[in-house]
């Protein structure tokens, strides 16, 4: 059994040396391996593999495979996708909410859980289990880095991976904050470099924000 501190304490070490984690969402299998080493190259080897296509596993269990590359599964609802996840290869996963049976199953199987919260009532229910990371999500839609700001009084201990509506005109506004760990964003893999194979653009992007202070 994963403990919730224990849960934390892995996610703290796999998050703290990165800025940002891309949010993928990868519909062909064969992009895997060189969008992996791509992002790799950039200075982005932590990533999450969102379970939105009919490929996200497949591309779950090849971005494993590339050296230095630390993969987390997103969008996890529900216990079948945290076996699924594991079973990938999936070093930690991510759920845009957090509820008990994805606590439980993350806990049992050994999967370290970023939960998604985008309340202070959320983040007491998820440090009464031992955690002190979370996902804040939709993180512009919740009030953004003035929220988080604020989430600092009640709970000064507990640090964030926001994600959802970031982009490089306001994710520095998220890294400079005490409480954010890193962020998480879409634009570092456009759809168009994707669907193009442009591996240099995205070695770029992820170059350029590897560079971002946290």
């Amino acid at each position: 059994m994963l403990t919730g501190k224990e849960s934390s304490g892995q996610l703290r070490a796999m998050l703290h040396a990165v800025p940002i984690v891309p949010v993928l969402v990868v519909h062909e299998a064969a992009h895997a391996v060189p969008l992996a080493q791509a992002l790799v190259s950039g200075g982005l080897p932590v990533v999450e593999v969102t379970l939105r296509t009919p490929a996200a596993i497949d591309v779950i269990k090849q971005m494993s495979s590339v050296a230095g590359c630390v993969v987390g599964v997103g969008t996890l609802v529900s216990d079948g996708d945290v076996s699924a996840a594991i079973d990938a290869g999936a070093r930690f996963g991510v759920s845009p909410g957090t509820t008990e049976t994805l606590v439980t199953s993350c806990a049992r199987l050994g999967l370290p859980l970023l939960g998604g919260v985008a309340t202070v009532s959320e983040m007491m229910r998820l440090n009464e289990h031992g955690f002190d990371v979370a996902k804040f999500f939709p993180a512009e839609a919740s009030g953004g880095a003035p929220a988080l700001k604020a989430f600092a009084g009640p709970m000064p201990d507990f640090h964030f991976c926001p994600t959802g509506g970031l982009n490089p005109k306001n994710v520095e506004d998220y890294l400079k904050l005490p409480n954010v760990l890193c962020a998480g964003g879409s634009w570092i893999v456009p759809p168009e470099h994707l669907k193009s194979e442009n591996w240099s653009a995205i070695e770029k992007l992820a170059a350029q924000a590897s560079k971002l202070s946290c």
